[in-house]
């Protein structure tokens, strides 16, 4: 594992702070908690919007007949 050092503002640490309390675990464990599942979340993002940019390049994009099909069809649901 690597340590290092982050700075956060004290509202958020005393915030931190009872949320590990009340879940019996350290701060450490919990930064690192949050840490990844924000690594987890951006690296996903990510590829779909990769996977969307190659979409648009080999051309696979809604028609403007699509999206008009599917703004009617809500438009409709809602009156």
């Amino acid at each position: 594992m690597t340590a290092f050092t982050i700075r956060v503002p004290d509202e958020v640490a005393n915030r931190l702070n009872e949320i590990a309390q009340k879940l019996d675990r350290s701060r450490s464990y919990m930064a690192a908690q949050a840490i990844e599942n924000f690594v987890s979340r951006v690296e996903w993002q990510l590829a779909e919007i990769e996977a969307g940019i190659a979409e648009a390049d080999r051309g696979e994009v809604a028609s403007d007949e699509d999206v008009a099909r599917v703004i009617d069809k809500h438009i409709k649901a809602t009156a």
